[in-house]
């Protein structure tokens, strides 16, 4: 693992140190780290706080062109909100640690010109597994179930389950 998704990683545990859903993110430019941030929604009792948008408002203003040499690492693959904030801003990168546990839209993302790199890693999903096995109701509340190559999408939301067909992804 590269030093950029263990910093992600390191920020997924310590969100999971405050009680909050270990997922991680870090923005860096040239290499170098100018955002961090890790899933607060619990920790906030926020409803917009995922770790990638944590992570870009730790970062600051930015301006245009360094959105652009921009690369942001998550360990796990962005939700629709993430990747929304990604082509916003015109991050053309983003490097995933792991898209088995939660597949956001990564097809609309590379349909946009971004460029994925999903990385599969043994520790980020580990990470993420065992919280879901020990507090599933936090996350099934906050993302639900999704597989990366699934034909029935599984949305979990305070208790209530909903199945629909959405076909191949």
């Amino acid at each position: 693992m590269d030093h950029l998704l263990a910093a992600a990683l390191a920020e997924a545990r310590r969100g999971l140190a405050e009680g909050g859903i270990p997922i991680g993110a870090v923005l860096a430019v040239d290499g170098e780290i100018i955002g961090r941030g890790r899933n607060r929604r619990v920790q906030r009792g926020s409803a917009i706080l995922p770790a990638e948008i944590d992570c870009l408002q730790n970062a600051g203003r930015l301006s245009a062109s360094t959105y652009r040499r921009a690369v942001l690492y998550t360990t796990l693959s962005p939700c629709d909100l993430c990747g929304g904030a990604a082509l916003l801003y015109k991050i053309p990168r983003i490097v995933i640690g792991e898209n088995r546990t939660f597949c956001g839209p990564e097809d609309y993302l590379r349909q946009r010109g971004v460029q994925l790199d999903v990385r599969d890693n043994a520790q980020c999903r580990e990470l993420l597994e065992a919280f879901i096995a020990a507090r599933s109701h936090i996350w099934h509340e906050d993302i639900g179930i999704c597989g990366t190559h699934t034909t029935e999408l599984t949305l979990l939301r305070a208790d209530e389950l909903v199945y629909w067909a959405v076909g191949s992804m």
